[in-house]
C-alpha cells in the first residue's frame, strides 16, 4: 500500500495491492452506466486499503474513472466520510445535532474528548480510537446516539461512552446496539461501503422498539395510509443510460452542452 514520504509525496501501490485494487475497481465500475458514477464507492475502496484517502488513492481513482485528480479531490474534501489523514482502527462518532445535543450529546462529547485527550478527527496515540463530532446519525429516536465505524450505539451517557472507548482500546469485545454480532474495524467497514458485503447485514437487531412504536400505534388504532391518487400525474420515467451523453467541458456560468433528454435534470440545467 502507499506510504507518505518525508517530502509529502506518495509511493506507488505494491504490485499485489495494485492488482487487487484494479480487480475490485472493475467490479465497482461495472455497476454503473457511466464510469465516473463509481467515484464514491471507489473512494471507500482505496480507504479500505490505506485507512484514509491518500494522494495515491486519488490518482488511482482518477485513472480508473477517466477524470482528473482535481475532480476526485473535490469530492474527497466535500464528504466527511472520506478521511484525509489516518483515523483510528475504531472511529467513534458522537452526534451533537439538536436532539442528541439537548439529550446529552454535547456533554458526552466534552467528557469523551477530555477522557481520551483527542479532539475532532484525531486519533489516540495507540491508533486504536479516533473521535468525530457528527451532525446527525439519523437515529433521533435513540438519542443521544454514537457510532463506531458506522454501527449504532444507542441511548448513550458519558459513563457508557467512556467505557465503550476504554473497551475498544483494550481489545474487549464490543457489540453495537443494532446491527451485526461483530464490530468491523475501520478498513473492513470501508470495504463494505465500497459495495463488498461482509454477509452480516441481517444479523442482530434491525429496528429497535422506538422505531417501531408508530407502526404499533397505527395497528392498535386501525390507522391506514390514504389511498393512492390514481388520477395524479405520474413523474417522468427515469433517464436511461443511452439517453444522456457526457457533456463537454464548459466555462462557469455558461450553459452545459451535450445532448440530453428533455425534462431531465441535465436538460433543466441548460
Amino acid at each position: 500500500m502507499t506510504a507518505n514520504a518525508a517530502d509529502g509525496t506518495s509511493r506507488a501501490y505494491e504490485p499485489d495491492v495494485r492488482e487487487r485494487l484494479e480487480r475490485d475497481a472493475k467490479e465497482i465500475i461495472a455497476r454503473y452506466p457511466k464510469p465516473r458514477s463509481a467515484l464514491l464507492p471507489m473512494l471507500h475502496l482505496v480507504q479500505s486499503v490505506d485507512g484514509h484517502v491518500t494522494r495515491e488513492g486519488i490518482e488511482f481513482c482518477a485513472e480508473q474513472l477517466g477524470i482528473t485528480p482535481a475532480q476526485v479531490t473535490g469530492v474527497v474534501t466535500f464528504y466527511t466520510q472520506y478521511k484525509q489523514k489516518p483515523v483510528g482502527e475504531y472511529h467513534v462518532g458522537v452526534c451533537i445535532n439538536t436532539l442528541c445535543a439537548v439529550m446529552g450529546g454535547d456533554q458526552i462529547w466534552d467528557e469523551l474528548s477530555e477522557h481520551t485527550g483527542v479532539g475532532h478527527d484525531e486519533a489516540t496515540p495507540d491508533g486504536r480510537v479516533s473521535l468525530e463530532r457528527i451532525e446527525c446519525n439519523a437515529a433521533c429516536d435513540f438519542a443521544p446516539v454514537m457510532m463506531v465505524n458506522w454501527e449504532f450505539f444507542d441511548n448513550m451517557t458519558p459513563e457508557k461512552a467512556k467505557k465503550l472507548v476504554d473497551d475498544l482500546r483494550s481489545g474487549e469485545r464490543v457489540l453495537p446496539s443494532r446491527g451485526p454480532n461483530t464490530l468491523a474495524n475501520w478498513k473492513d467497514a470501508s470495504r463494505v461501503l465500497a459495495g463488498f458485503p461482509d454477509g452480516l447485514a441481517h444479523e442482530g437487531v434491525q429496528a429497535g422498539p422506538e422505531s417501531l412504536r408508530g407502526l404499533e400505534l397505527a395497528r392498535e388504532r386501525g390507522w391506514e395510509a390514504p389511498p393512492a391518487d390514481a388520477g395524479r400525474e405520474q413523474p417522468q420515467e427515469p433517464v436511461k443510460p443511452g439517453e444522456v451523453t457526457d457533456p463537454p467541458p464548459n466555462e462557469p456560468g455558461k450553459p452545459i452542452g451535450g445532448d440530453v433528454k428533455p425534462g431531465s435534470q441535465e436538460g433543466r440545467n441548460q
